[in-house]
């Protein structure tokens, strides 16, 4: 087994939603994090100033994602990176936007993906909901770039029922 990625999160101020996901596959009917379907999910903090994060090594995903939503929202202050495992690699930059700096070690990021990767074809194409989504633009450069399977059923479906769940 391969030294853990360190991730290493500096915010100037905090977000209102920030998460980090292990994306192994992706549901192209969907969009924000439900596009990454059943993804590994990852403690990271919205509050914290600065922070830490290991990433184990084995069994890695075909990608990772971090997304951090600002407060007060706006489409265009949104932090997205994507990242893949690579040893001997360290990276320091912005996550797409100023005041979220990312520290890599042992990966890099995942660069050049945007809305040119929805096909034209697409049905969501049209939908500025799944147009503008970074996540969705990201998923749909996955299955380009690295055959990312349709992620499986989910694990719970709504209920006939208003309010209630049912497990599958």
């Amino acid at each position: 087994m391969t030294e853990p990625i360190r991730i290493d999160i500096t915010q100037q101020t905090p977000h209102g939603i920030m998460w980090l996901a292990g994306v192994r596959h992706v549901d192209l009917t969907k969009h924000c994090l439900q596009v990454f379907g059943q993804p590994d999910r990852h403690n990271v903090y919205n509050t914290r100033h600065q922070q830490t994060v290991y990433l184990p090594t084995d069994n890695p995903p075909l990608a990772f994602y971090l997304c951090a939503l600002p407060i007060p929202w706006a489409w265009n202050r949104n932090a997205h990176l994507a990242f893949e495992p690579a040893p001997g690699n360290d990276w320091e930059g912005n996550a797409l936007v100023p005041g979220l700096t990312v520290s890599l070690t042992g990966a890099r990021p995942i660069t050049g993906w945007g809305e040119h990767d929805i096909p034209s074809d697409d049905p969501h194409r049209k939908s500025w909901l799944h147009r503008t989504c970074r996540n969705y633009q990201f998923a749909w450069w996955l299955r380009r770039n690295r055959n990312a399977p349709d992620a499986p059923p989910p694990r719970y479906a709504t209920s006939a029922f208003p309010g209630q769940l049912s497990i599958e």
